[in-house]
């Protein structure tokens, strides 16, 4: 069942982003609206537009958050892989399943790192400028 619908979805998530789909979507829409002088612009002519695309929005919501769940799972499956085989560290592993403050907590540790490593390489750096002008110095004289 779960394949079943996988494959539905990925069909209809493929399809509905399609410019042509959009296009159609765009002529029933002017048919609908071009029909109602025909249909006296009556209460029902009204709720056949607006039951029809409140059922079709209905649907696509499910659709596109069952979509973008297999995406994410996807891609943090790829990134625990690239860190579980990189020199990242194992803990990240995993952290999407915590809190959204404990996650705030580890980025804002994350940043201060950054911010150290950042201000170690520009203090590195300027050490070296430092004992290279030194050491012109000396060759001068």
């Amino acid at each position: 069942m779960e394949k079943l619908f996988t494959r539905i979805a990925n069909w209809v998530a493929h399809i509905t982003g399609m410019p042509l789909t959009f296009a159609v979507c765009c002529l029933v829409v002017v048919a609908w609206a071009v029909s109602g002088p025909f249909f006296d612009f009556s209460d029902t002519w009204q709720l056949v537009i607006n039951t029809g695309t409140t059922i079709v929005t209905f649907l696509m919501v499910f659709l596109i958050q069952n979509t973008q769940n297999r995406d994410g799972a996807a891609i943090q499956a790829k990134l625990d892989e690239l860190i579980r085989v990189s020199e990242g560290h194992n803990h990240f592993i995993g952290i999407e399943h915590l809190t959204e403050s404990e996650v705030e907590e580890i980025r804002d540790k994350c940043e201060k790192a950054a911010r150290r490593h950042d201000e170690q390489i520009a203090t590195m750096a300027a050490k070296k400028a430092v004992a290279q002008k030194r050491g012109s110095k000396k060759q001068a004289a």
